[in-house]
């Protein structure tokens, strides 16, 4: 039986990925997945990552976010695969990166050890990473004080986008990015042309 095809979804908040990720999944009848929080451990794991009321360190945060990644992916992600289903995942291991690394500040070096830990050989097919101006995702954002992330200023979101572009042109061509700041159709054109020609099984 042939591995399903792995395809991610990465961007900064308001950037419009869930919603295409959840598009593309059921178009291709692909198991759509997120991340945080897609598994009972997930779910607890992801209250405490969003509550903005529990102080965290910097450090603790990216800890907690590759606990569920490693539980995530040897739970649902990889037993999808080796099944041969398609599986399109909303956030991956670059949101680490991009959030606790560069937004955060936590060290690269160690973040992308602790990563290949968390993940081990399961690499996606392709990521597409919705890039969005930051005053259009200011305007989208629902501005949520609860939330850990939502509430950060407009520099940890820079940075956050920052290191996704940095991110993106170091994968080179296993990364796709498209402008999502343009219409919501003019953005599944887009990537319903970039994935025309993926190896989806079930499609």
């Amino acid at each position: 039986m042939r591995r399903g095809l792995f395809l991610v979804f990465e961007g900064i908040d308001a950037s419009g990925k869930s919603t295409q990720a959840r598009r593309i999944a059921a178009m291709h009848n692909a198991h759509f997945a997120f991340e945080p929080g897609d598994s009972a451990l997930g779910a607890d794991l992801r209250h405490w990552l969003l509550d903005a009321s529990l102080h965290m360190e910097p450090e603790t945060e990216a800890l907690l976010m590759l606990s569920d990644r490693s539980h995530h992916v040897r739970s649902v992600i990889e037993p999808n695969l080796e099944r041969g289903r398609d599986v399109v995942l909303d956030r991956y291991f670059a949101s680490t990166l991009a959030y606790q690394g560069y937004g955060r500040g936590v060290d690269l070096v160690d973040l992308r050890a602790a990563t290949e830990i968390a993940i081990g050989s399961c690499l996606p097919d392709l990521t597409i990473l919705l890039d969005i101006d930051l005053d259009v995702a200011n305007e989208r954002r629902a501005r949520d004080a609860k939330d850990r992330f939502e509430s950060a200023d407009l520099d940890f979101h820079a940075r956050v986008r920052e290191g996704y572009l940095e991110l993106a042109d170091a994968y080179g061509d296993q990364w796709f990015i498209i402008d999502g700041s343009k219409s919501e159709q003019d953005v599944a054109a887009a990537i319903d042309d970039r994935v025309a020609d993926l190896a989806w099984s079930h499609g």
